[in-house]
């Protein structure tokens, strides 16, 4: 394509972020159609995402990496629940293993993009984050892997007084670099796995930490070895030993959340009874550690080896159950009275979101308003051809869906290449249809952010399924081709499908079923 006289580079697949599901999908169109050309267009100056933006103290998942891992590639180190460098490691290694390296546009933020029926081709608009530079690129497909919130701005509420504080203010994601907290007296605002995972971390050189949370969270302790991996992978070659501690930890993961959504009071006294094990003897569990919501409104919060119990059993911190009154110079005042004296207060507060990369999206000169869109099968928007979008579990492993979604992805394409489709539209037959919320989720970041967020149905395929069972039937072993899918082929824009799809060999990457 040309614009002018200047040329425009073109792809089949154009990916948006080189985070852990940008890379894995890469790696999917590399292993599973390799004559298929793709690029991945990076807004920051480095590939990772996440692992690489967050650098406050102790980050780590919160979730075993032998899920949060890719299916093709198992994880062999020794801690099950990983810090972020070993993440970061992990997922850069995949890259090079898999010369994804070579596709990679770092300093490419994706501003806009337009579809064309005339071409069955998106035209992107990006700008060069480095030069301020901008440039455009065209694509059969744009793949979007950017996650959903904003990377260069985490969720910041302003507190009374805060002006008046005469220590030193943080958030997360904008850690300092030389910030030394050695000997400090440190409030960190926030109860969600941010802040769980800070507190214990600067326990371990601050004087005191302090977990101020205006409502507490479902905490529970996770190891972070898994000895029946580390046993299996003694024994047997490290895929044998991959897969079948992730077919265990799919079905144990996903038996307690169903335990905990089928029997709330059950769970909710089962987490609290974990608690007071793991606290000093006379602990307020009940004012600290008991929500007023149902286990899995929210997600739970895992503590790697218990180690935020262990800092409190310790007196090294504590946990305060208040709101904020305002902030004086040396601390927070809280509704009850009380002064938590502080040299650093940590605002743990959580994100902002940021629906695919807030890039504008327009499909032959109309623009495309995403939150009137329904999400089909959790991978493509009603209405929208050509465009496909990866977003992970909320009860489960991120990567666990994402590794399905991919899956699907390259069965669609083969399915249109066998047919000799040049679009494929998701059209939702019934406008009538009951919808929510792409993100059905109690967290706050999700209902501040509602509005701006795709709809769900209320029946396959446009409901998002929670459940990994359900999508690898779904996205895996069920056909392609759909009656809420349109394809067409670029010299009759509107041609309906109506035969049978061609046979599509499933995937061989290690999968659990």
């Amino acid at each position: 394509m040309q614009r002018g006289t200047a040329p425009i580079e073109h792809v089949d697949v154009l990916i948006v972020g080189a985070g852990i599901s940008g890379i894995g999908a890469a790696c999917y169109l590399r292993r599973e159609r390799p004559q298929t050309s793709f690029a991945i267009l990076e807004a920051r100056t480095a590939t990772g995402g996440t692992w690489d933006l967050f650098r406050y103290p102790g980050i780590r998942s919160d979730s075993d990496l032998h899920t949060f891992g890719y299916a093709f590639k198992p994880w062999v180190n020794d801690k099950a629940i990983a810090g972020a460098d070993s993440i970061l490691a992990y997922v850069r290694e995949t890259a090079a293993e898999h010369q994804i390296d070579r596709h990679i546009r770092l300093s490419h933020a994706v501003r806009g993009a337009a579809w064309s029926s005339e071409t069955s081709t998106w035209l992107v608009d990006i700008e060069r984050t480095d030069s301020g530079k901008r440039i455009q690129m065209s694509c059969r497909w744009l793949f979007c892997a950017s996650g959903y919130y904003r990377y260069d701005q985490g969720f910041r509420p302003r507190f009374p007084g805060e002006e008046r504080f005469e220590g030193t203010l943080v958030h997360p994601q904008h850690w300092p670099e030389d910030l030394d907290y050695t000997g400090k007296r440190v409030v960190v605002i926030g109860s969600g796995a941010t802040a769980i995972t800070i507190v214990p971390a600067m326990a371990e050189r601050a004087a005191h930490v302090t977990m101020l949370q205006r409502t507490p969270s479902y905490v529970v302790p996770a190891p972070t070895e898994d000895k029946l991996a580390n046993w299996l992978r003694s024994w047997l070659p490290p895929t044998w030993a991959y897969e079948l501690t992730r077919r265990k930890n799919i079905a144990r993961n996903g038996a307690i959340w169903r335990f905990c959504r089928a029997y709330p009071t059950l769970a909710r006294a089962a987490i609290r009874a974990i608690n007071a094990s793991q606290l000093p003897a006379g602990y307020p569990v009940d004012k600290h550690f008991n929500p007023p919501y149902a286990p899995w409104d929210q997600r739970l919060c895992m503590v790697a080896d218990g180690d935020l119990f262990k800092a409190i059993r310790d007196g090294r911190a504590s946990v305060a159950t208040d709101q904020i009154a305002t902030f004086t110079e040396r601390g927070v005042q809280l509704s009850s009275g009380e002064v938590l004296e502080a040299d650093i207060v940590v605002t743990a507060t959580g994100l902002n979101i940021l629906p695919f990369g807030g890039m504008a999206l327009a499909v032959d000169g109309a623009p495309v308003n995403v939150a009137e869109c329904v999400a089909y099968k959790g991978i493509m928007l009603s209405g929208v051809p050509n465009f496909a979008f990866a977003i992970g579990y909320t009860n489960a492993s991120w990567t666990l869906k994402v590794g399905l979604l991919c899956e699907h992805f390259c069965h669609l394409l083969a399915h249109m290449d066998a047919h000799q489709y040049t679009s494929c539209t998701p059209e939702l037959r019934d406008p009538s249809m009951p919808t929510k919320s792409l993100l059905a989720f109690g967290a706050g970041y999700v209902q501040r952010a509602v509005g701006q967020l795709p709809r769900q149905g209320d029946r396959a395929p446009w409901m998002v399924s929670t459940s990994y069972e359900a999508d690898a039937k779904l996205l895996s072993l069920e056909a392609v081709a759909d009656p809420n899918l349109r394809f067409a082929t670029q010299a009759q824009p509107r041609r309906d499908e109506h035969r049978e799809p061609a046979p599509v060999t499933p995937l061989r990457a290690a999968r659990a079923t």
